[in-house]
């Protein structure tokens, strides 16, 4: 039995409130201990891997195992003390405070810390302050901070802020709104009530008319992104269901309710090729969580030698590997903390150091074709298919057409940079880090995961879709704790929202007969030519949209046309141009706003704050890859696919 407080006197309720308050102190004090213990264990091994790291030796594991465990701090029976007594001052509290409740106990104790944390991260934020203002300019000013009370400083927050156009009898400020978003959402807005109100005459039904206008008022706001782009997917089933363009699919072709809109097109939002792609994001969590992506990536690098041609290609290797399972947003930002090391031991202003760079990035664009769940065009191109291709086949079709398009691309930027044929490139040191039982783990249900995967098709009588598969690596990562809640909440749900809107607006398109309509209207330019001809003409099509707008709206906006297109033909082959379509999206890269790994490679910079590459670098570059890329897929892709049926 555990005696507890129970008096409630008035001298009692006094000495009951002192004792918490000093508890409540005590513990706190107890915790920074143990803090002030772990970070510094931390810190030291931190220093112990920058130093193996720096000089490439193993001594880390062994200073740890033999000196350091033996210095008193760090001894095994300290750590079992402090958490002995840290657990005896938490009955206490329990005992005084809460009548004996150890969980109440612990959550107040922990909001208390919590208040702390705050509480000091403000003070000495404060003292920061007050430091600098003491140390700083005279009148203790800092200038990096403009007073807004100060002369001429509202003048020059409108001058920074306001849109504002320059002519011969003054300037002309505009209203903060009216800057270049605000003129793209007004001309958005304009064209969408014009084509809604039959201003200006598109189709006869108003279904396909006012989904006409959706189409366009998304493709508008996607293609400038004048607002983020899943903020606009998150418009699209708000619209479908008020602009009621969906029809039923009873055979009878009436129009639904705003009720009965609404709950189908919700249902086809969430669909298992959003639950794949979520299990895509928890395997590239776990690989990054416990470093698998740099003990590999650096292990594969190390292979190549010291010949400049070996290390861009085995670079460009570990980018479009990295880009199939970790995504083409982490991938090359992987790979560029990979080559620091290398880059910055190159003369500035080397050429190899600027292929090495956009290499990497058009390397990762080409990996968005190599999986199902590399990026988020391939499952919506797996999502239009019927029936859908398993992984097996995927990979029979991407990894030759990725591989060529690899050799091709790395072939033409040894003529877009002539480095010296002395040159010889550093080897990248080993990280020191060794594979663990978690390693192994992750590993191990990594490779189980993505077997079920590629036999779905043999058991889908028990799974049903490979959207169930994608349960497991979540179940097994967050059920071990491997991954926590906050990973979760890092994941990249702006693209999960992106699908999902891309999906409730291709199912608007054709429920509402508008693509019925545009398929007639592009029957005429197609009758009579090949399917490779009908590839080839729609393949220049998606190239071009895909290099000036994000490749996944692209392939939103063309994989249905690709369907529809396909079902058209004497032959069909639908699956055939779906597919064609999603690799072929990939490939825009010709621009450094095509795709983040463009964005992320021009942004890179040596180590005196110049930048490696400049537009010229992706229009000399990107465009001729991207090229290649597009001639691949129409290509070897073509017989691949054919053969496949």
């Amino acid at each position: 039995m555990v005696n507890v407080w129970t008096s409630n006197g008035q001298r009692a309720s006094m000495l009951k409130i002192i004792f918490k308050r000093k508890i409540a102190q005590l513990w706190l004090d107890w915790n920074a201990l143990r803090g002030f213990r772990e970070l510094n264990q931390e810190g030291v091994k931190k220093a112990l891997k920058k130093f193996d790291k720096i000089t490439g030796s193993k001594t880390k594991d062994a200073y740890l195992d033999n000196t350091l465990s033996t210095v008193y701090p760090w001894l095994t029976d300290v750590k079992a003390l402090l958490e002995q007594q840290d657990a005896m001052l938490v009955l206490t509290y329990a005992r005084v405070v809460v009548g004996g409740d150890m969980e109440l106990a612990g959550r107040q104790l922990g909001s208390q810390l919590r208040e702390k944390v705050v509480i000091e991260r403000d003070t000495v934020w404060r003292q920061m302050v007050q430091a600098q203002r003491s140390s700083d300019l005279p009148g203790g000013l800092i200038r990096a901070i403009p007073d807004p009370r100060a002369s001429g400083f509202l003048d020059e927050e409108k001058t920074a802020y306001y849109p504002f156009l320059k002519t011969p009898l003054g300037t002309i400020h505009f209203p903060r709104w009216l800057s270049k978003s605000g003129f793209i959402w007004i001309v958005a807005l304009g064209l969408f009530v014009l084509l809604i109100s039959g201003a200006i005459p598109t189709f006869e039904g108003v279904e396909e008319r006012n989904c006409c206008a959706l189409l366009i008022f998304c493709t508008i706001l996607w293609a400038t992104e004048a607002m983020p782009i899943f903020v606009t997917s998150l418009m699209v089933p708000f619209l479908v269901v008020i602009l009621r363009v969906i029809r039923s699919t009873d055979g009878l072709d009436t129009r639904l309710t705003a009720p009965e809109a609404t709950k189908y097109i919700f249902s086809q939002m969430f669909t298992p090729t959003i639950m794949l792609l979520i299990g895509g994001f928890t395997i590239a969590a776990a690989l990054s969580k416990t470093r698998m992506d740099v003990i590999m990536a650096t292990r594969i690098l190390n292979l190549a030698g010291t010949k400049p041609s070996l290390v861009l290609l085995m670079q460009m290797a570990v980018a479009c590997f990295a880009s199939m399972w970790i995504s083409n947003v982490a991938a090359p930002t992987l790979c560029f903390a990979l080559i620091k090391p290398v880059t910055d031991k190159l003369p500035p202003g080397s050429n190899f150091a600027r292929c090495l760079i956009i290499a990497i990035a058009l390397a990762s664009n080409i990996g968005g074709q190599a999986s199902p769940i590399s990026s988020p065009q391939n499952l919506i191109a797996l999502q239009a298919m019927e029936p859908a291709l398993d992984w097996l086949q995927w990979f029979a079709i991407s990894l030759p057409v990725a591989s060529c398009s690899i050799l091709l691309i790395w072939a033409f930027l040894h003529f877009g940079y002539r480095w010296d044929h002395e040159l010889v490139i550093p080897p990248i040191k080993p990280h020191g880090d060794k594979f663990t039982r978690t390693h192994w783990f992750v590993l191990g249900v990594t490779m189980f995961t993505i077997g079920l995967w590629c036999v779905e098709k043999k058991f889908e009588s028990w799974v049903g879709d490979m959207g169930v598969i994608a349960i497991i690596p979540m179940v097994a990562f967050f059920g071990t704790s491997i991954l926590s809640k906050e990973d979760f909440h890092n994941f990249h749900w702006s693209i999960v929202f992106i699908a999902m809107g891309g999906s409730a607006l291709g199912k608007a398109v054709l429920s509402s007969g508008l693509l019925d309509d545009l398929d007639s209207a592009i029957e005429g330019p197609l009758s009579g030519l090949t399917l490779w001809q009908i590839l080839a003409a729609f393949g220049l099509v998606v190239m071009v949209v895909s290099t000036f707008v994000s490749h996944t709206i692209a392939a939103v906006l063309l994989v249905p046309l690709a369907a529809r297109i396909g079902e058209s033909l004497e032959d069909p082959h639908p699956r055939l141009l779906i597919m064609a379509t999603a690799l072929i999206c990939s490939t825009g890269m010709g621009l450094p706003v095509s795709g983040f790994p463009n964005m992320s490679a021009i942004a890179q910079q040596d180590s005196l704050g110049n930048r490696y590459l400049n537009s010229s670098d992706f229009l000399k570059n990107g465009v001729p890859a991207t090229v290649l890329s597009t001639a691949t897929v129409m290509t070897l892709g073509y017989v691949i696919m054919r053969v496949l049926g």
